[in-house]
């Protein structure tokens, strides 16, 4: 019969017996009982401890934070040309539904209507902005057309009309002021 608490107790006193005075390897030997140890070795041992903690958690956070960071820029990217097309209404469905439940469960009632309209406020508002941003996008093009190319300014007859324009409206000015 396979019994899942004799099976659990045998695996602990296999591990109670690998953990026990039996193994005296050299780092057991060296170790010990640090706190029966000199201060000198004492802080030579968390010195040590504390540098190799502290540059391992440099280097594999530098390395996570490279691949997380990579990869949102990644999918940002690719969601920018067109390659992923993410539905957002139905993304909001679900994070609405989980939060409704972990609402629930949390306070143990469900989330009041005012709550309910708060989100789907706040997410048209969203919708509003990220419309505004597209038409601010046409604008730019608008202008950019208008000043030039779209890779920057180019000098043309508009420029050479706003300057002359500009260089009266001084003159008149200057000239007003000198009576």
């Amino acid at each position: 019969m396979n019994d899942p608490k004799f099976n659990k107790d045998l695996a602990n006193k296999q591990i109670t017996k690998m953990s026990g005075k039996d193994c005296s390897g050299a780092l057991d030997r060296f170790f010990g009982d640090i706190s029966k140890g000199s201060a000198t070795k004492q802080i030579v041992v968390g010195a040590a401890s504390g540098w190799l903690t502290g540059f391992v958690t440099v280097r594999v956070g530098r390395m996570v934070a490279v691949v997380v960071g990579g990869s949102i820029i990644l999918l940002q990217v690719a969601n920018e040309q067109g390659y992923i097309k993410v539905n957002w209404s139905k993304v909001n469905k679900q994070v609405d539904k989980i939060a409704d439940k972990v609402e629930e469960h949390v306070t143990g009632e469900s989330p009041r209507w005012v709550d309910k309209a708060e989100r789907y406020v706040d997410r048209k508002i969203g919708q509003a902005e990220d419309l505004l941003k597209k038409q601010q996008k046409n604008t730019r093009k608008w202008y950019s057309a208008l000043i030039g190319d779209e890779n920057g300014c180019r000098f043309n007859d508009f420029h050479i009309f706003l300057g002359a324009f500009a260089a009266g409206v001084f003159l008149g000015i200057g000239t007003a002021a000198i009576k």
